[in-house]
């Protein structure tokens, strides 16, 4: 098993190197200056002129990338190049509570709607429950993050006035205002999370209720609720957890699009207005740090398998 989780990180060290590399190169390759950004309004060559020199814009792409890349494993981000021209990494760390706050409550709330769905659409197979449950399923996946969080804002926030709008609460503040202030864009990402979930649930239940182990366990007179969550459900997690290291993905991605719904300014936030700046460190230090719990969390999901199944040994 060490072997194995040192083989894994070290491949998870190597995709990181690629996803660095691509990031620097790919956003020098896309039109647009920045210096040009930066001064929209001004037309004076020797201030353009110094400020790719400040910001080292003016040497090759491969000096650049050495610097960039020296500076990055020391973990400096570099500096801003637009509007406050603040430090990334002290940008990234102010955003990332922000993101892992929605994320594990949009987690949190898709697994709530996901499992019971699941189990309750596979032990009741093709009954008008189970049909319930997959069109719901399918609307989930169906409506566009966005769409969803407005619907939302102008459903809870706008008409009822329960829960607020716009922004975010650190917990240190309170948990009830912290809390309130994720419920509306926590439901907007984990709905399609939730709807990948039951459906793999689903799926994954009906093959394991016909096996023969669990015929005998009922033929005993096994009680059914016990038969489904003692002994069917965690061998159907399996695959349902690697779904879910996938599903991350969308989950992140979520993330990204509702964060400027709900003006949070979390790394989602933080990518889409470095991109609209073409503030190359901004961008770069966001999608490294997404990429890192996109990676790292597929690397969890590995580890969880022996967890869940103890015959699994990867040595």
């Amino acid at each position: 098993m060490t072997a194995y989780l040192a083989r894994r990180v070290l491949g998870a060290i190597v995709v990181m190197f690629v996803v660095a590399t691509l990031v620097f190169f790919m956003l020098r390759i896309l039109p647009g200056d920045p210096i040009a950004a930066m001064l929209f309004d001004v037309e004076d060559p020797d201030a353009v002129e110094f400020l790719r020199t400040k910001y080292g814009l003016d040497q090759p792409i491969y000096v650049q990338y050495v610097k960039w890349f020296g500076h990055l494993l020391t973990g400096d981000l570099g500096q801003s190049i637009y509007g406050s021209r603040q430090d990334v990494t002290r940008t990234i760390l102010e955003a990332f509570p922000r993101t892992m706050s929605l994320a594990g409550l949009s987690f949190l709330i898709a697994m709530i709607i996901a499992v019971p769905a699941g189990l309750i659409s596979a032990v009741r197979k093709n009954s008008t429950l189970d049909h319930v449950v997959t069109v719901v399923a399918f609307l989930g996946l169906s409506m566009p993050d966005f769409w969803f969080a407005i619907i939302l804002i102008i459903a809870f926030a706008a008409n009822l006035q329960w829960l607020p709008a716009i922004g975010y609460v650190p917990i240190a503040e309170g948990l009830w205002p912290w809390f309130s202030h994720l419920i509306l864009p926590s439901i907007a990402i984990g709905t399609p999370f939730a709807a990948i979930i039951a459906r793999m649930i689903r799926s994954s239940m009906l093959e394991v209720l016909q096996m023969d182990y669990i015929r005998v366990a009922r033929s005993k007179g096994l009680l059914n609720t016990r038969l489904i969550l003692v002994h069917a459900f965690p061998n159907a997690l399996i695959p349902v957890v690697t779904v879910m290291g996938i599903a991350i993905a969308l989950l992140m991605a979520g993330t990204v699009i509702v964060e400027n719904v709900f003006a949070i300014k979390g790394l989602g936030r933080v990518l889409i207005q470095g991109i609209l700046n073409r503030d190359f460190p901004v961008v770069q230090g966001a999608i490294l740090v997404v990429s890192a719990i996109f990676v790292f969390a597929n690397l969890l999901v590995d580890v969880l398998y022996t967890v869940i199944d103890p015959r699994i040994r990867f040595d």
